[in-house]
């Protein structure tokens, strides 16, 4: 997809994702076979429902359907949500990710993995879990020191409710 496609999209499509309440985080035109798929990724501080998806999904469909964005031929337009593995690249996905486990790759080198406790202009709070019975620290990243991030799945974490409940 050209550059002039991609921009020409993202200004046609980003006021009615924005209209419904999400943000535009991604647009990839990729060819499927004799297909073309359009798959727009959208996003919000509380997450996106599917409800929301299916409208902005709709709004989406009938714009392009009343423009010539895609050109010639057939399509599929595709919208969802960032997948459970997001990379981070916004300051508002770092936002989005608080209490959540993140690997880190460094400037400098190196990975760190560690759960964002806080966010602000200049970086992040972390905690990074001890090892081998070892108490949690805290480490502070700037968003300089940061090449990489992507979220973490964890399968075993326990909730606020659950900790609470077996402090009580």
């Amino acid at each position: 997809m050209s550059t002039t496609q991609s921009e020409r999209l993202r200004d046609l499509l980003e006021p009615l994702v924005t209209s419904q309440g999400l943000d535009l985080e991604e647009i990839a035109v990729d060819s499927v076979g004799r297909k073309r798929v359009l798959r727009v990724v959208v996003d919000s501080d509380t997450g996106a429902d599917l409800d929301q998806i299916a409208d902005v999904s709709r709004a989406l469909s009938a714009k392009l359907d009343e423009t010539d964005a895609m050109g010639e031929g057939e399509y599929t337009l595709e919208v969802g949500t960032p997948g459970a593995e997001r990379l981070l690249t916004e300051h508002r996905h770092y936002v989005r990710a608080t209490g959540r486990l993140v690997k880190f790759q460094l400037s400098e080198g190196g990975e760190l993995v560690a759960r964002i406790t806080g966010v602000d202009d200049e970086g992040l709070d972390l905690e990074v879990p001890g090892v081998k019975g070892r108490k949690a620290t805290a480490r502070r990243l700037a968003f300089g020191e940061i090449e990489k991030a992507r979220v973490q799945v964890e399968f075993s974490r326990k909730d606020k409710h659950e900790e609470e409940a077996e402090e009580a």
